[in-house]
């Protein structure tokens, strides 16, 4: 016998592992089915019977599927006592159960027997299920788990049996009849074994007489469930006569007329791609429908916190002022000031630690009351990152139970816990829910109503309802809002789409195919009057709101500036300051170690102008309170130079400070270079000092290691940095999402100018875009606006990616930014963790950190520094002299020889090809001309350096405004440079004080009209009354406008010019040390490595390959001054390998054979691989007579000889470690016979070079294009790196060569042939595609490694008629020639040039000689010039001709010889 059953239920088990036992688990049986059959298939019975919910109510979510509500199961269903009874009579009957995914409906069952405490055979019937791995193998559905077959749904597997679907009634009786008819068809085709059905061999054959056509179903009458439950829910409604009269809802109206509406649920750009609004946008939607008060409740997390009460208290300063203008003038004004609310929406799961299973939690929205209730949010926002992230932050109900102080509770959307479980689980556990939350918040609690025009909401807000007067918890209307206007639905829609990966093409729904999506229109910002009236039957909902409001308190998150306790030593410390909070205890320890300073800077007698500095600074420093900062700075400082971490001299304004050189945060004499202090803290307005500050590369994180463990991990923190959506990706976002083509996607994106915004383009008309953009991007951005305007699918993308710029698309982590508290961190701020740092990563960004009272310390790698501290270690090593970059002199003639040339590449800071140009002019011979250049290059000033320069060499005259300005101009030449320059003088001029002049400085930077306007007649005046023309002061003062926003801050400058004159230093005396060293710090960097090997070649330097004899990790300089390649660059070959290999060098010295080798080094570290990439790029080739092609040759026994010489290390080394000793106790000598090296033939250049390439990324020994560099550079007027972009260079021909790396042919759907092929040369290597004639005409050039000589031509890209758009320029190519032929027949006649000074008898004798050997038909030219008469003479050759070919070149270079070709 067979017994099929199947059960509808109220839904899904919150864990599917839960025993049956565990009945609060599993969800109530509400219908059951089954049929019992013989074993030949004949049905006996079959019932169905709705089961009566007792003490339970039947959810929503579980309706909407099966059909079956409440009211149908209370009318037409039988007590579950009954139905119990009944299926175990049935179960007694059966051998079997059988179902369709049968466990469900077994537990489904069991947890009712349970619950009815009912014996049962149930759990030990054997079972067959219809949903197993094997009918998935049958079906073969792609996308189940790991790669396998998904099992089928009964729909599938009805397909798959019969040919037609089943459509999936989810009524009990119909797919208890499909599953049947399923069931014995897979018995009837023989897919059960006789073991499984515990049967006779014969049982089968009997089966398929009895049955020999396909299995029917038996036509039962199926009920449609869906149908009975509307008309008993259209009878009840009749029967309500409760409804709201007419004039009630008149009266609510007119009542809730003067009532305050305001939104608690909103969700902005923070709620990572979930919403469009960004926090000003949620303040400017409030104030334009005139509410008193907004809150913002992100998605577990508070990073809008800060700029949302920035933007609230921006919009009520400017009410302020109007109100303000309007008491003047007797107006009224109607706009409000706006209170925030911030708060926050939790993810409440039940165990927020546990991460062994998905538990997202229900959504709650917590809103502060006032600042206490702000840092529990925090907590709680911080807990949810740090500990109870699985997929989302999530918080649990201990925790609220703990931080719920000060805080107002709503219940939340229709996935908070109490409409949730009105939905899905049941009215009673929905309630116990609400008493929950009830018991913690009291009168905080607010049930929230929502209406976004959805049934679910109506069934949930009717329940909502009910609870709210039976338990006489007050409700609140809200809106979910994710979205200002209602027809930004479809830009939110893309967003969710882009979070998800989705295309919008795709159903919203649940499941398999489908993709998550609001289920309408209505999630935006609505105004008083729409949620009014949408609450109109409701108006308690409305008027409660104001409570709420009333309950929060208005507060500020802006606090001053925390400094974590400094210990100071005892003899410093005052008891007074642990009462009242004071300072004196740092100051006198500041103050001691400046002076203990000051007299190892300046020596112990201080003269009064270093005197005097310093009691000012100290006196500065006392007034604003920072003492303390200065200490921790100092204090990481010198543990950082202990560590033997190499410092910067210092950056930005903090070089100003006597008091930081005294104390060695900063290593550049102020006094010296006229540095101002008040530049970096003000003596008139207390602002945080910022010093920020360099460290190499490598010991940054060392430095940062050391705060951590002083300050406690708990204290330290990064600072996140919110990654947008910039232009060109919402463009490229949106367009997949839209699914519209890649090509036409790129295109749009590429029409954007960098770091241009599409709401700035938008926003401008033609004049204004005139100006702002350059005349090639100008017809770019006319397009990109064309575009927009249109009305297919390229405009839209276009205009909805408009809507999602801006938006935070995800979180990152500040480069350099630390934060460190005096406390526990989650005390101050919110937290969150990231994935590439074990540090907290607070949740406010580095705009607000300092605002929120935060110490920020930047921690800056500089490569520079490490390359310094490089070459340094290079010199000791090779010289055994330790250099002291501190102490370099700055009058050096080498170095400043150097900068006069323009020989900086590789010269921080002065590397750029402009620079180089502006100082082989200016000739520089004095550190200060080198601050000038530092900051006179850059946009703006870069005009001035013109007549900087002729200044500097007297062709122009240095002219001064007024004489007294002489003494601070005279290093620029008379030229205004640094804002430094605008101080002093204003002081000088005209009395201002440090404070003012830095007023001043800030303003003219930054362009701040209003308090120009007030200080220029002071300015005027003051100077004046000193003596000095008004007119002429009125220029000065324009002067200084104009400058001011370009001048630049000498401090900074200063520094950087130093760290920029030790490396040049370097560069002029240790050239190769130095280029060692900048190679190994760009060695990850392929490109750069290439340009500053061209470098090398310039200086003569030779760069030589690897050498397992002389190369280190890094690049290093051998003992003849070259450049050798580090072993660190090649592929492969680790730094445990590199580390083996050196230390075995030193220990025994050179290594004289591959078997020396393998024999020595520790062939654990180093591995098969770091052999055989070390061979290719050349690392053996110092070793005995063996080339690399031996290396990988193979003497037909599969084992190249490579391999058996490793294996031959192995041995030997097995061999001395293992205790083979002979009787007397002496090693034995088992003697292992070195293996036979192969004789082979050696690679070709070629083969070699591209090996190399392989494992380096570059051509080392050489580039395959070097025997051709004269053909390359006579003949040729163009190269690869060209065709990356083609718009230049249409109607030209670009002729080149290059050598063919890869080459592909194809055949095309129509059988033409086509090809791919790529051509490298010494810039780039680019991918060509070939067609049609020219294909076939030129196919034979493309194979690999030739080396080609290409004339091609450029043509305008073809126009489409429909929307007259031109497409990419197009490539003709008209000839390919091979490099080896290109000099026979295009050299026509080789001129020599000899200067008339040179021409004696042995050198006109080596000419003749040299032409002689070099017989051909090409002509030959003389020039004899003289250069000191200016005279020149041509004289061609008529007889002697000559074939022009490398070798002869190369000859006539060794000889010193110009000579130009053609």
């Amino acid at each position: 016998m067979y017994l099929i059953f199947d059960t509808e239920t109220t839904g899904l088990p919150k864990r599917w592992d839960a025993p049956i036992t565990d009945t609060d688990n599993w969800p109530r049986c509400i219908q059951i089915a089954w049929q019992l059959h013989d074993d030949m298939g004949n049905c006996i019975e079959h019932e169905d019977y709705l089961v009566q919910p007792e003490g339970f109510n039947i959810p929503y979510d579980a309706e909407k599927i099966h059909g079956i509500s409440t009211e149908l199961a209370q009318e037409q269903g039988i007590p579950l006592a009954e139905v119990l009874e009944k299926f175990n009579i049935a179960l007694a009957k059966t051998k079997f159960v059988v179902g369709q995914n049968v466990k469900f409906d077994l537990n489904i069952m069991g947890a009712e027997f349970v619950r009815g405490a009912v014996e049962n055979p149930l759990q030990e019937l054997p079972v067959l299920d219809t949903c197993t791995e094997h009918t998935a193998s049958l079906c073969q559905i792609s996308g189940g788990r790991y790669g396998k077959f998904k099992l089928p749904t009964l729909t599938e597997l009805h397909e798959f049996l019969f040919n037609k679907p089943f459509s999936e009634a989810h009524n009990a009786t119909a797919d208890v009849e499909a599953t049947t008819r399923c069931f014995f068809e897979l018995l009837r085709l023989g897919e059960y074994t006789k073991e499984q059905l515990d049967v006779q061999p014969d049982y089968f054959q009997n089966f398929k007489e009895k049955n020999p056509t396909e299995i029917q179903v038996i036509g039962l009458k199926h009920i449609n469930l869906k149908k009975e439950s509307a008309k008993i829910r259209e009878r009840l409604k009749k029967a309500e006569t409760s409804q709201i009269s007419s004039e009630e809802i008149k009266q609510n109206v007119s009542e809730l007329a003067d009532v305050n509406f305001v939104h608690l649920h909103n969700h902005s750009q923070f709620s990572v791609l979930q919403s469009t609004m960004s926090v000003s946008d949620i303040v400017a939607s409030a104030a334009e429908h005139q509410m008193s008060a907004v809150a913002l409740t992100d998605h577990a997390n508070m990073m809008g916190a800060f700029h949302f009460v920035n933007a609230v208290n921006k919009h009520n300063t400017g009410i302020k002022a109007k109100i303000k203008a309007a008491e003047e003038t007797g107006e009224t004004v109607t706009e409000k000031e706006i209170k925030p609310i911030l708060g926050c929406e939790f993810f409440v799961c039940e165990d927020h630690k546990d991460k062994t299973r998905k538990d997202n939690g229900y959504q709650i929205v917590l809103l502060a009351k006032n600042k206490n209730g702000y840092h529990n949010l925090a907590k709680l926002s911080s807990h949810a990152f740090v500990n109870g992230f699985y997929y989302l932050p999530r918080i649990d109900k201990k925790l609220i139970e703990e931080y719920k102080e000060d805080l107002i509770v709503l219940t939340g959307n229709l996935y908070g816990e109490v409409p949730s479980k009105v939905l899905n689980v049941g009215k009673n556990q929905a309630e116990e829910a609400l008493l929950w939350w009830k018991e913690q918040f009291g009168d905080d609690l607010y049930i929230e109503l929502m209406r976004h025009n959805q049934e679910d909401e109506n069934r949930v807000n009717k329940v909502l309802i009910e609870f709210s007067k039976k338990h006489t918890v007050k409700l609140v209307a809200s809106n979910n809002t994710y979205y200002c206007k209602q027809e930004d639905a479809n830009a939110h829609d893309i967003l969710l789409c882009v979070k998800d990966g989705e295309k919008q093409g795709t159903p919203i729904g649940r499941g398999r195919g489908y993709r998550y999506g609001l289920p309408n229109q209505d999630y935006y910002f609505k105004s008083s009057e729409a949620m009014k009236a949408l609450f109109k039957d409701i108006p308690e909902a409305i008027s409660n709101i104001q409570e709420v409001v009333d309950k929060v308190e208005g507060y500020q998150l802006a606090r001053e500036v925390l400094l974590p306790a400094f210990d100071i030593p005892d003899e410093f410390k005052h008891e007074e300051d642990l009462e009242d909070g004071g300072k004196r205890g740092e100051n006198a320890f500041l103050k001691h170690l400046t002076f203990v300073g000051a007299k190892k800077r300046y020596g112990d007698d201080l003269t009064e102008e270093v005197q005097e500095r310093l009691d000012f600074e100290l006196s500065v420093i006392e007034n604003t309170g920072y003492p303390g900062y200065f200490l921790i700075v100092e204090d990481f400082i010198r543990e950082a130079r202990n560590m033997d971490v190499s410092v910067g001299p210092g950056r930005g304004s903090a070089a100003g400070s006597v008091v930081a050189y005294c104390l060695w945060i900063t290593n550049i004499d102020p006094l010296k270079y006229d540095l101002l202090f008040e530049r970096f803290l003000n003596p008139d307005r207390i602002s945080m000092p910022d010093i920020d500050i360099d460290f190499d590369d490598e010991g940054r994180s060392r430095v940062m290691d050391y705060v951590i463990n002083k300050y406690g991990s708990n204290q330290v923190a990064q600072i996140i940095t919110y990654g947008t959506m910039a232009a060109k990706s919402s463009i490229r976002d949106t367009a997949r999402v839209l699914d519209l083509p890649l090509f036409d996607a790129d295109r749009i994106a590429k029409l954007i100018p960098t770091m241009s915004k599409l709401n700035k383009i938008f926003g401008l008309d033609e004049k204004e875009l005139g100006k702002k953009f350059r005349a090639e991007d100008l017809e770019k951005v006319n397009e990109l606006l064309n575009i927009a305007d249109g009305e297919d699918l390229q405009a839209e993308t276009v205009n909805l990616a408009r809507i999602l710029e801006g938006s935070v698309r995800n979180t990152g982590i500040h480069a350099c930014g630390v934060i460190i508290t005096p406390d526990d961190i989650t005390k101050f701020v919110p937290v969150a963790t990231a994935k590439d740092s074990d540090l907290y990563v607070t949740q406010f960004d580095n705009s607000v950190v300092e605002d929120a009272g935060l110490l920020k310390m930047d921690f800056l790698g500089l490569k520079t520094l490490t390359l310094i501290k490089d070459t340094v270690k290079i010199v000791k090593a090779k010289h055994n002299i330790l250099l002291d970059p501190d102490t370099f002199p700055l009058d050096d003639e080498k170095t400043y020889a150097l900068f006069q040339r323009g020989e900086t590449v590789g010269v921080f800071q002065y590397e750029s090809p402009g620079m180089q140009k502006h100082l082989k002019d200016l000739k520089p011979t004095v550190f200060e001309d080198l601050i000038a250049m530092n900051a006179l290059y850059r946009p703006g000033p870069m005009e001035y350096i013109p007549s900087f320069v002729r200044r500097k060499h007297g062709d122009e005259d240095i002219e001064y405004d007024l004489p007294a300005m002489e003494e601070y101009l005279k290093e620029t030449y008379g030229i205004t440079v640094y804002q430094e320059q605008v101080m002093l003088l204003s002081q000088k001029l005209a009395g201002f004080t440090k404070g003012e002049a830095d007023v001043l400085r800030k303003a003219m930077g930054k362009k701040q009209i209003a308090v120009l306007d007030k200080m220029k007649p002071k300015f005027i005046e003051q100077a004046s009354e000193k003596g000095h023309d008004a007119q002429i002061l009125e220029k000065v003062w324009k002067d200084w406008e104009a400058f001011a926003s370009y001048a630049f801050n000498k401090s900074h400058s200063t520094c950087y010019a130093w760290i920029a004159y030790q490396t040049a230093y370097l560069k002029a005396h240790y050239p190769a040390e130095y280029m060692a060293a900048v190679l190994s710090n760009n060695m990850n960097d392929i490109k750069q490595v290439t340009f500053f090997m061209e470098e090398c070649k310039r200086m003569k330097l030779p760069v030589l390959g690897p050498d397992v004899n002389e190369s280190y990790y890094k690049f290093s300089v051998n003992k003849d001054g070259a450049v050798r390649f580090g072993m660190g660059a090649i592929k492969g070959v680790g730094h445990g390998a590199v580390i083996t290999i050196v230390d075995h060098r030193k220990k025994d010295g050179h290594y004289k054979s591959i078997f020396d080798f393998a024999k020595r080094i520790d062939l654990r570290a180093a591995n098969k691989k770091a052999f055989e990439n070390l061979a290719l790029a050349g690392g053996f080739d110092g070793l005995a007579d063996t080339h690399r092609a031996q290396y990988f040759h193979d003497d037909g026994d599969g084992i190249t000889f490579l391999e058996k010489a490793i294996k031959y290390g192995s041995r030997h080394q097995e061999n001395e470690n293992s205790a083979q000793v002979s009787l007397f106790g002496e090693a034995s000598d088992v003697q292992i016979p070195e293996p036979e090296v192969p004789p082979c033939e050696e690679w070709g250049t070629m083969e070699k070079l591209s090996k190399e390439r392989e494992v380096v990324g570059i051509y080392i020994s050489g580039h395959p294009l070097d025997d051709f560099r004269t053909e390359m550079k006579t003949f040729c007027n163009g190269t690869v790196a060209m065709f990356n972009n083609l718009e230049p260079y249409v109607n030209r021909e670009i002729v080149f060569g290059g050598v063919v790396t890869d080459v592909q042919h194809r055949v095309s759907k129509q059988g033409k042939g086509w090809g791919l092929f790529t051509i490298e040369d010494y810039t780039d290597s680019f991918e060509f595609r070939i067609f049609g004639e020219e294909y076939l005409k030129f196919r034979h050039f493309l194979m690999k490694n030739n080396f080609v000589f290409v004339k091609s031509f450029v043509r305008e890209g073809w126009v489409n008629k429909d929307t007259g758009k031109k497409s990419d320029p197009r490539l003709q190519f008209n000839n390919f020639q091979l490099l080896h032929d290109v000099m026979e027949n295009y050299a026509k006649k080789l001129s020599i040039q000899v200067d008339i000074k040179d021409l004696s008898k042995q050198k006109i004798i080596a000419l003749k000689e040299l032409i002689n050997m070099h017989p051909g038909n090409q002509m030959l030219n003389f020039l004899v010039y003289d250069t000191k008469e200016k005279i020149k003479l041509s004289m061609p050759s008529r007889r002697q001709k000559v074939k022009v070919c490398q070798e002869l070149l190369d000859e006539l270079q060794e000889q010193d010889v110009r000579f130009k070709l053609n």
